[in-house]
Order: structure tokens, then C-alpha cells, then sequence
């Protein structure tokens, strides 16, 4: 097939556009998925906070490694295809977490799954990231918060769908086997409209475009000053943002006495904040730019936290976490965006930074376990706090340099 039909067959941005949307959504759902019933996983096993901690240790060691190896393997088969087998992973994995628990009460199974889970769901982070870079640079404006939106919309419909089935009485393993079922048809429906190209310069193989990054190359971007301070911004929010989703509802079962399904409610709450500060953090960044808007993002945090640890109220609780969900939401993406800044190396520099990020997963599940033990999961919250004050200080290094916001050669037209 010639150049000019491949161009030609290709999807337009749009649906490019609404195709990454999806993916970012999925992505969410199946998270959600896992996060909303760690309490019943936890009990079915029959294991306390450290060694459930140690499961979320495992979920974020195997993120670490797929992070390290994305950049590698993105230049070899391309995002598509990441996105399409990392997806795919991630769901017959958690189906596994939800049998192994409530079927055979395997803890060692539970936690090889989760490692699985951990790779799986960093490839898929760094190949649709990019993705999601190579539709904001082809029309020119940022959106990367938007994407980040329909993560965490997913996570609301995960959230929701695990609240409902826990009043319902439904089991880990129907649960977790019917959403693997349901999202694994959608991502093979949606990954039809992702095109086949090179993105960006030293991505995948499989079309025109400028030559493919060395590994060498890909390797020198752990040099660079600018790349690592990014990386502590996404690192600070990573923690707060990952910490509601491994522990805050287990925190509001466990020290405000909740029950499971409003344990669930909360986490949705959480991940509402979260959508609504990325929808709204579009038009900030383009006004304001991403400084002062990370610093503003950075308070919101502080706040939140500072409240939902002082504070045992539940309606005062559901504020402080909405607040604190505003306040993580923006952290993530800005730093991808940013990352993305120079298109050479971007996904390098993408992988790069989300590695740096992903060290919030690896750390703070287990520490955050060994403190809630002691002091209690709200009282463990004090460590997130002191880390978002980093991405306060480390905000400087996202401020934008240089966008390259012409059509990447290969991309789709609108």
C-alpha cells in the first residue's frame, strides 16, 4: 500500500482525539475496579495492613519495571500496540486478583497477579501519555488534563459499579470476571480508532516520520536536571493521588468506622474532585500557565489533607477529600505535558518522568501500611501532606519551553 493511501485510511484527529479519551477512561475503570474493593480483598485473604501494603508494593514494583522498559518498548511496537496488550493485561489480571481472593484465598496469587498488573499498567501509562501528547501537540493547544479527566471518570464509573455490586452482595470474582469481560470488548472496539504512525519523533516503526531514538539516546535523558525536578512534581502528587486510591477507603473504614460501600463512596468523591479539577484545569493552564496553577493545586492539597486528618466529621470529611482531590488532579498531567515539551525524546523523557512519579507507588503503599498500623491510616496521611509541599517547590521546572505545536509529520488530519 503507497504512503498516500495509508495517509488516506487514516482516522481523523477527532477521532484520534476520541479514541484516546477511551483508552484513558478504560484505563481508569479498571483501576477503580481494584481500588473499591480492597477492603473485601483484604478480608478475603485474612491479612492486616502491612501485608496488604505489600501487595500494593508488588502492584507498584511491576509498575516500576514497566515504566523503565516503556521508552524500549514503545520504539519497538509503538503505542498502539501497548496500549492494546497492556490494556488487555491489566483486565485478565485483575480478574485473577478478584478469583484468587474470593475463590482460593491465595495471597502468593493475589500478589503475582498484582506484580503482572503493576508492569502491564506502566507500559499502557507511558505508551497512552504519549499518545495523549501527540493529539495536544497536533492541535496545538493543551488538553493533556482532559485525557486525565477520562481517567478519572473511569475511576467515578469503577467506583461506582464496585459500590453498587458491594450492597449487592456480588462476589469479587463475578465482579472483577464481568468487568474484564466488558472493558476488554471495549478497548478492542476503541483501539481501531488509535492510528498507526509515529506520534512523535523516535516512537514506533510502523510509519513515516523521523528516525527511531537509540537506546543510548533514550537512556541520556535520566541526565538531564530539568527531566528529574519534573519528575519529583509528579512524584509529590503521584503520592497523594495514589494514596486515596490504595488506602482512603480502607482509612474511612478502618478509623472513621464507615462501612464498605460508603468506604467506596468516598473514593468516589475523591475521584470526582479529581475529574472536576482537570476539566477545569484546561482553561487555567492556558491562562495562567502551569506554575501558578501547580502552586494553587499544591494548596488545595495541603488544605484538604490538613482537614480530613484534623476533622472527624462525615460531611466535613467529604469536603476535605473533594479538596483534596482538586488539589492532586492537576499534578500528573502537567508534568507529562511537560515532558512532551520537546518533542525529540518525548516519550523517553515521558517514561522518564513517570518512573520518578511511579517511585510514590513503589514507597508509599508499604510505608504508608507500616504507619497506619501504628498511628492509624488518617494520622499516615501527614507524610502525603509534607510530600506535596515538594511538588510546591518543584513546580518552576514545568514552565513551558518551547512547544512544538505544528502537526507532527504523519499525524491525521482534523
Amino acid at each position: 500500500m503507497s504512503t498516500s493511501n495509508r495517509f488516506d485510511t487514516r482516522p481523523s484527529l477527532a477521532a484520534w482525539r476520541l479514541a484516546v479519551f477511551a483508552v484513558f477512561a478504560i484505563n481508569g475503570a479498571t483501576m477503580a475496579t481494584w481500588v473499591a474493593r480492597t477492603p473485601a480483598i483484604r478480608d478475603a485473604l485474612d491479612v492486616n495492613l502491612e501485608q496488604f501494603g505489600m501487595l500494593i508494593f508488588g502492584l507498584a514494583a511491576g509498575s516500576i519495571i514497566g515504566l523503565l522498559g516503556s521508552s524500549h518498548l514503545i520504539a519497538r511496537i509503538g503505542t498502539r500496540s501497548a496500549i492494546l496488550g497492556g490494556i488487555l493485561t491489566t483486565l485478565v489480571m485483575i480478574a485473577v486478583v478478584g478469583v484468587g481472593s474470593a475463590q482460593f484465598g491465595s495471597y502468593v496469587t493475589v500478589l503475582i497477579a498484582m506484580a503482572i498488573y503493576g508492569a502491564a499498567m506502566g507500559i499502557t501509562d507511558v505508551a497512552m501519555n504519549v499518545e495523549g501528547a501527540g493529539v495536544e501537540q497536533a492541535q496545538g493547544s493543551a488538553i493533556m488534563p482532559w485525557f486525565h479527566a477520562a481517567w478519572s471518570g473511569g475511576t467515578i464509573v469503577g467506583a461506582g459499579i464496585a459500590a453498587g455490586v458491594a450492597v449487592l452482595g456480588i462476589g469479587l470474582d463475578v465482579h472483577t470476571v464481568g468487568i474484564a469481560l466488558l472493558l476488554g470488548v471495549g478497548i478492542l472496539v476503541t483501539i481501531r480508532a488509535i492510528p498507526r504512525h509515529r506520534i512523535l519523533p523516535g516512537l514506533d516503526d510502523d510509519g513515516p516520520g523521523p528516525e527511531r531514538s537509540t537506546f543510548g539516546e533514550r537512556m541520556a535523558i535520566w541526565k538531564e536536571p530539568r527531566t528529574l525536578i519534573i519528575g519529583l512534581v509528579v512524584l509529590g502528587m503521584a503520592f497523594a493521588e495514589g494514596t486515596a486510591n490504595d488506602w482512603l477507603a480502607l482509612a474511612m473504614v478502618d478509623d472513621r468506622g464507615v462501612d464498605e460501600a460508603t468506604g467506596a463512596f468516598y473514593f468516589g468523591v475523591f475521584a470526582v474532585a479529581m475529574t472536576t479539577g482537570r476539566i477545569v484545569g484546561v482553561p487555567l493552564l492556558n491562562r495562567f500557565g502551569r506554575v501558578p496553577v501547580l502552586l494553587g493545586s499544591a494548596i488545595f492539597a495541603i488544605i484538604g489533607l490538613s482537614v480530613l486528618i484534623l476533622v472527624d466529621q462525615p460531611v466535613i470529611a467529604g469536603v476535605a477529600i473533594f479538596v483534596w482531590g482538586l488539589g492532586a488532579s492537576l499534578g500528573f498531567p502537567v508534568g507529562m505535558s511537560a515532558a512532551a515539551d520537546d518533542p525529540d525524546k518525548a516519550a523517553a523523557r515521558v517514561a522518564a518522568v513517570a518512573t520518578v512519579g511511579y517511585f510514590a507507588f513503589l514507597v508509599g503503599p508499604p510505608l504508608i501500611g507500616f504507619l497506619g498500623e501504628r498511628v492509624g491510616l488518617i494520622n499516615a496521611l501527614w507524610v502525603v501532606l509534607a510530600l506535596v509541599t515538594l511538588t510546591a517547590v518543584s513546580s518552576p521546572a514545568t514552565r513551558e519551553r518551547g512547544v512544538n505545536t505544528r502537526t507532527p509529520q504523519g499525524a491525521p488530519a482534523a
